[in-house]
């Protein structure tokens, strides 16, 4: 007899993670066209074509398994590595030229909007009642934020600005452009498919890095 520690093998792996894959891939399509207050497990878990109980047991709740699909939305696969240090974002970082690094960066963040913003608009509703997602989305836009900031810095470092580019302002700027709020709201507004939110996003920051920008008066 074992003494309690559970038994593993590639195959029980493949079929474990087999099985988050259709859960997420449900709960996604659910969040995404019923909105968060109408999808449940039960109704996750027959999409999924899995026990009720399995979706129970390997999320614990519709907010825990909201953010694991938001999670698992933004960078693509169920791989245990972030934005940051996911290719296209080291491109974006560390590329020769400008234009490499902001082609890196828009193709990326397209990608990464396509498959996370309408899912990131279903939390959005929830964060009035859901401490967890509101905790989530908050955590999320500051480190969208940050990333951003670090790519500009790094631009900047590597002297690839203009010479009078405001660098805090810049950062300001295409802090809050780069949330999947905004491209939600374009979308909303704008009629902006993923095509055309990467060419503005390339464009915007190319004309951001190569013109010089100031402050207006306090």
């Amino acid at each position: 007899m074992s003494s309690g520690v559970k038994k593993t093998s590639p195959l029980w792996d493949a079929r474990k993670a087999e099985t988050e894959r259709k859960i997420l891939d449900a709960a996604r399509r659910l969040f995404i066209a019923d909105g968060y207050a109408a999808t449940s497990l039960a109704a996750v878990a027959e999409a999924a074509e899995v026990g009720s109980r399995t979706v129970y047991l390997r999320f614990g709740s519709k907010a825990e398994l909201l953010k694991r699909t938001i999670d698992v939305a933004i960078v693509g696969d169920m791989q245990d590595i972030d934005v940051a240090h996911r290719d296209w974002h080291i491109r974006a970082a560390t590329a020769p030229t400008l234009d490499e690094r902001v082609t890196a960066y828009a193709r990326g963040a397209r990608e990464l909007m396509e498959r996370a913003a309408p899912v990131i608009a279903a939390a959005v509703a929830a964060e009035a009642s859901e401490p967890l997602i509101a905790e989530a989305a908050q955590a999320g836009r500051a480190a969208t934020q940050q990333h951003i900031a670090d790519i500009w810095r790094r631009m900047h470092a590597d002297g690839l600005l203009h010479p009078d580019a405001d660098l805090d302002w810049i950062i300001a700027t295409v802090g809050p452009l780069g949330q999947a709020d905004t491209y939600n709201l374009m979308a909303r507004t704008l009629g902006m498919d993923p095509d055309g939110y990467e060419r503005w996003l390339s464009g915007t920051w190319l004309r951001l890095a190569t013109t010089p920008s100031t402050l207006p008066e306090a």
